[in-house]
């Protein structure tokens, strides 16, 4: 006779508490980058929208970008750290591939001994930790689940390459989530494309990034507006409904184009990238936190969440503002 097995009742939602950011404190302007590169101000913000962007020192590595953020993400959830049973850190920029810097940064934020790992989907990568850290709390898994996006894209990056160093930046940002009497995280709609893998690459250890602009802009223009509506749909949320659209902010006509096909006729953009540049997967939930700090969105207001990028991978869900 074989035992069954038993498991916990499902929890009915999973609900982000908070959200939390960090931006380093060097900013770099277009006329900064015109004086190594053959660029300028206006040539930048024709084509990626881009003014300035922030980039870490080199005693801020993505761990101690996390740390702030998440850190921020903590205390505006109102919980303790021992509240907290699993880190996810999503990133695409680690200089090393172990130990897993979400280890290290639970250890530093006083988190003892959390299920803890590092989540690689790129630009896409904070909505695929959401999504994972949404699911375990509703398994009962996890009773709350400190999410990080951090990238240091700035140690990736050729600068004298006009292509790239014109867009990618450094910053994190985090978000707290817990149990919910109803749902607050909608269902994930998520996928890859796999055969334009090589669109957006680094090579091995000793490249840099590189990326084939126009086939990227091309996809993420036709490909991901269906997968942003999708999750509308799953999560039961009419496009006019939705109070924030937070796309990856990888180029500012990229998102203007996917919010003109989402037809959220009564949302707030995200346009973080004109004054953080695209910092890969941390870009949402550094736009969405400085959104909720400025007042631009209601708490419990529902907001769309797009990430795209490199793999290609990509991911949507709708979740309720904290």
């Amino acid at each position: 006779m074989t035992a069954g097995l038993t498991i916990p009742a499902p929890t009915a939602g999973a609900r982000v508490l908070a959200f939390g950011d960090y931006r380093p404190a060097r900013v770099v302007t277009n006329d900064e980058l015109a004086e190594t590169v053959d660029t300028n101000d206006e040539w930048i913000r024709s084509r990626v929208g881009i003014a300035e962007r922030h980039i870490a020192g080199d005693d801020e590595g993505i761990v101690e970008l996390a740390v702030h953020a998440g850190g921020k993400a903590l205390a505006g959830s109102g919980l303790d750290p021992s509240d907290i049973d699993l880190v996810i850190l999503a990133t695409c920029s680690a200089e090393s591939p172990m130990p897993s810097h979400a280890a290290i940064v639970a250890h530093r934020l006083g988190i003892d001994a959390p299920g803890a790992f590092d989540l690689n989907a790129a630009c896409a990568g904070f909505c695929y930790a959401l999504a994972t850290a949404s699911a375990a709390v509703q398994a009962g898994s996890a009773r709350n689940v400190l999410v990080i996006g951090s990238e240091k894209m700035s140690q990736w990056v050729d600068w004298t390459d006009r292509s790239t160093c014109i867009i990618f930046a450094d910053g994190a940002g985090a978000a707290v989530v817990g149990r919910s009497d109803s749902p607050g995280i909608g269902p994930v709609v998520w996928g890859s494309a796999g055969d334009k893998y090589d669109k957006i690459i680094i090579d091995d250890r000793k490249s840099f990034i590189r990326q084939e602009g126009q086939a990227v802009f091309r996809w993420a223009t036709t490909a991901i507006a269906p997968v942003a509506l999708q999750a509308c749909e799953r999560a039961g949320i009419k496009p006019e409904d939705l109070a924030a659209v937070v796309p990856h902010q990888a180029n500012l006509r990229i998102i203007e184009a996917i919010a003109r096909k989402v037809k959220a006729t009564n949302a707030v953009v995200a346009d973080d990238i004109v004054h953080s540049g695209n910092t890969s997967g941390a870009s949402i939930p550094l736009a969405l936190s400085r959104m909720i700090e400025r007042g631009d969105v209601p708490s419990g207001a529902p907001a769309l969440l797009v990430g795209f990028g490199a793999g290609l991978s990509y991911a949507a869900q709708v979740i309720q503002i904290p």
